[in-house]
């Protein structure tokens, strides 16, 4: 399995601790797909605005089937997060 370097919480400083202080905010912790991101910010940022879109903008889905969708596409990619 590949090693992706991962910045811990407590070891975060700058734009990637703001990063993930929002991510506390939100779920009550970081994800390790959020620490997947910590070596480049600004695209932890972007990723998250693009997720936030998708799964709380505006759509003919409920948000219920965002996460029945994301649940279905996870499992057919073998992503176990």
């Amino acid at each position: 399995m590949p090693h992706i370097r991962q910045i811990e919480v407590d070891e975060a400083t700058g734009r990637l601790a703001d990063e993930y202080a929002a991510a506390m905010g939100r779920a009550g912790k970081v994800f390790n797909i959020v620490k997947s991101m910590c070596l480049n910010p600004l695209v932890l940022n972007r990723s998250m605005a693009l997720y936030m879109a998708i799964m709380f903008g505006p759509s003919e889905l409920t948000r219920a089937e965002r996460e029945l969708l994301a649940v279905v596409v996870s499992t057919a990619n073998d992503c176990h997060y």
